[in-house]
């Protein structure tokens, strides 16, 4: 995986704290070591006169490399109180201390190091142009070297978290089942494992190899609206990143290509991101790996379950051009169904079943004689009995599935012409004894028949078809669904523009 970032930006100067009351021993220090490098960074100096502020600024400062630390200040010991406060309190073992004295007696070298967790010891007398040099080198030098350790320590530890977000993230995206639902909760674990929540994240895949397109399809976004986020720049990424073979940072932009063991290839564009470290793209192809297997069989399982749908629909279209229905009666029932499920609160799962299992309400006339069917008047007592049957015929084409999809299907087909007040057929249920899914399919159903023409009616205005369903609410109708159905009519009539005659 390669990026493309802008270039280093200039390496940040080593921090020097010195801590003296001499304010004599800072000017001399500071231009002795004015021309000082250590692999191409200079030298940036803050200044203590007192262990009250030497502790204030190491309380603010929490990158200083080294400390020049005078012993004798306010008090006799003011520096040995600096040097264990530092170790001891805030817990800054990284910083290196060099105790500097003009009183040696006052601290003597053997005790210091021996008791307190000091670098080096110098008089100041001894402390020349060259010693100052060498001992400035020597202790940076053990502070860039501690200073890798600790950060290799952490970047392992990092890893080792970030692994444990992946886990974690991974676990939740393998519940999701539904194609959107699991595009979508990559993304908000992929925001998460990031920590990249204020950014625009857009998941996006190539089109299906059996249709041969190149352009991709947007399954789900976070953070952003509008779609002329797709444009001509973010499209050539895009189409670089699939050519290629390779992830890359374009500016703010990073565009992620994941390749899976199907042949097919995964896309991630982030927005607002300066860069992504090395631990956190590893972080992400491991993680986008090991989703890749689940995404593979969540296309597999949506293109089942579409195909099932679709030979569903045809069946039901079957149905109804026999009967000479309306072509589309199917899928605007099917879509108002899932309509009034979606307003009751039903869970998504049981809509979803309600959606595909719809069409085939009435897949008993199938059996039914064409006699029967298409009689253009209406029928006699016997022709009514022939036609009544279609329930139960339903019900024995479809009974006995464990599939929850054809057990919800034989239910509507069986109950669908129940009435509320139990003068339906073809078992007398009443109420709450019809299912709800039946209940559902009813009002969808009989809406349908209302509002649009067929062989013997013409369609009826909307206000004359709201009065009729409140009119028979209670009687045929169950009122709840009645009433959804009355208050959400926009959208029902919005379904019969997306599916007309």
């Amino acid at each position: 995986m390669s990026f493309l970032s802008a270039a280093s930006p200039k390496l940040a100067p080593w921090k020097v704290l010195l801590v003296d009351d001499e304010p004599d021993i800072h000017d001399i220090t500071e231009l002795t070591l004015s021309r000082f490098r250590l692999e191409g960074r200079a030298l940036t100096f803050l200044h203590a006169y007192s262990g009250a502020e030497a502790k204030a600024v190491l309380s603010k400062e929490t990158d200083i490399a080294l400390v020049f630390l005078d012993v004798v200040m306010e008090t006799e010991d003011s520096g040995l109180e600096v040097a264990r406060w530092m170790r001891e309190e805030l817990c800054n073992q990284f910083t290196r201390i060099v105790l500097r004295t003009g009183q040696p007696g006052q601290a003597p070298e053997e005790r210091v190091i021996v008791n307190y967790d000091i670098n080096d010891y110098k008089e100041k007398t001894e402390l020349d142009r060259t010693k100052l040099f060498t001992t400035t080198f020597a202790a940076l030098r053990a502070y860039r070297d501690i200073m890798g350790v600790e950060q290799a320590r952490l970047a392992q530890l990092n890893y080792r978290e970030g692994l444990e977000r992946v886990i974690a993230a991974s676990a939740h995206i393998f519940q999701q089942r539904n194609l959107r639902d699991f595009a979508s909760g990559l993304l908000q674990q992929v925001v998460a494992l990031l920590r990249l929540e204020t950014s625009m994240l857009l998941r996006l895949r190539g089109a299906s190899a059996i249709t041969g397109e190149q352009d991709y399809e947007v399954l789900a976004r976070i953070g952003a609206e509008d779609d002329a986020m797709l444009g001509p720049e973010l499209l050539s990424q895009l189409d670089d990143a699939r050519s290629n073979k390779i992830s890359r940072l374009h500016g703010d932009t990073y565009v992620g290509y994941f390749p899976n063991s199907s042949g097919k290839a995964s896309l991630l564009v982030l927005k607002g991101v300066e860069e992504i470290s090395d631990i956190d793209a590893q972080l992400l192809e491991v993680f986008c790996s090991g989703v890749a297997i689940a995404f593979d069989n969540i296309l597999l399982t949506q293109e089942i379950a579409d195909t099932q749908s679709e030979m569903i629909l045809r069946l039901g279209d079957v149905v109804e051009s026999r009967s000479h229905e309306a072509g589309n009666h199917v899928r605007r029932m099917a879509q108002v169904c899932q309509l009034l499920a979606r307003a009751v609160g039903m869970p998504e799962e049981e809509t979803s079943v309600l959606l595909h299992a719809a069409p085939l309400h009435d897949i008993g006339k199938i059996a039914t004689p064409d006699a029967v069917l298409l009689k253009p008047g209406k029928l006699d007592t016997d022709e009514w009995d022939v036609m009544r049957q279609h329930p139960e015929v339903g019900l024995s084409i479809l009974d006995g599935s464990q599939r929850p999809l054809l057990k919800a299907a034989a239910v509507i087909a069986h109950q669908h012409h129940e009435k509320y007040d139990g003068s339906g057929y073809p078992q007398g249920l009443a109420g709450q004894e019809i299912h709800p899914y039946a209940r559902i399919a009813a009002v969808a159903d009989v809406f349908d028949a209302l509002i649009h023409a067929r062989c013997y009616k013409d369609a009826w205005p909307v206000d004359e078809v709201v009065r009729h369903l409140r009119a028979v609410a209670g009687s045929h109708l169950d009122p709840q669904y009645v009433e959804l159905l009355i208050d959400n009519l926009d959208g029902a009539l919005a379904i019969n523009q997306r599916f007309p005659d």
